[in-house]
């Protein structure tokens, strides 16, 4: 589950960083994407080891509550299930497989 959350809050920081402050990203980047400790981070920071905790935290709230009111990781990861249906689909009906491939790529584009 840690590895989970983790993978999420990267992936939440990429669709909501602009809404969160430039420390709370650069934190949440450094932590979650680098790997860097929090004692890493407080030291390339120059704050306290607990204002970095602080920051991740008001930052995972931050991210979660904008997911929870938006919803926009939730309807990308919907799309992208319903595109390797169609995939999977496309695969068993062989000979009607170039619309639901072709409806597969243009919902994987618009996710670009």
């Amino acid at each position: 589950m840690n590895g989970e959350k983790n993978l999420k809050v990267a992936l939440l920081l990429d669709i909501y960083a602009p809404m969160l402050t430039e420390k709370q990203r650069e934190v949440i980047d450094l932590y979650y994407n680098e790997d860097l400790s929090l004692s890493e981070i407080a030291e390339h920071m120059e704050i306290t080891r607990q204002g970095v905790r602080d920051s991740i935290k008001r930052g995972e709230q931050t991210l979660f509550g904008l997911e929870e009111a938006l919803g926009v990781y939730s309807r990308t990861q919907s799309l992208l299930r319903l595109a390797d249906s169609l995939e999977e689909q496309a695969d068993k009906d062989g000979h009607c497989s170039a619309p639901l491939l072709s409806a597969a790529e243009k919902i994987r584009e618009i996710l670009q």
